[in-house]
């Protein structure tokens, strides 16, 4: 009996390890307080946006909104979004980190995508499912 008690800790060490290990995927940042922001810049960031493949030929829209959500603010993802990038399906919510990063996160409000800026335009870390870029959809 006491091995199996043990057998079963030991199994459960594992799991939460391995949690562990995937959410430390990303370097822990906080989140911007949008109401000290310029708000035209905050502003900005809401709305439509495309994600894309690094070559652009896979891409999908999703809408980043205000309104607080499961593990970040709400996000509209396009339904088709999933049928190009699988992880899409997962994406429940969006957060705005110190850095101007973005976050997508799942509904156990795991980060699974980070979009940050190395340059002029946002980039995929990790590229989960070929997804390597997200921008603002120009307005019409």
């Amino acid at each position: 009996m006491r091995r199996m008690v043990l057998g079963l800790a030991a199994v459960a060490a594992l799991f939460a390890g391995a949690a562990a290990a995937e959410e430390a995927a990303f370097e822990p940042l906080p989140p911007l307080d949008l109401d000290s922001l310029d708000p035209d810049l905050a502003d900005g960031m809401f709305g439509r946006w495309m994600i894309a493949s690094e070559d652009g030929d896979r891409i999908c829209e999703v809408e980043l909104l205000r309104e607080p959500g499961i593990g970040g603010m709400q996000i509209d993802v396009d339904p088709g979004c999933a049928a190009v990038f699988p992880v899409m399906a997962d994406i429940a919510a969006w957060r705005l980190l110190e850095g101007w990063a973005i976050d997508l996160v799942d509904g156990e409000r795991r980060a699974r995508i980070r979009f940050s800026t190395p340059d002029e335009r946002y980039v995929a870390f990790p590229q989960v499912d070929g997804i390597a870029t997200i921008e603002p959809v120009p307005l019409d």
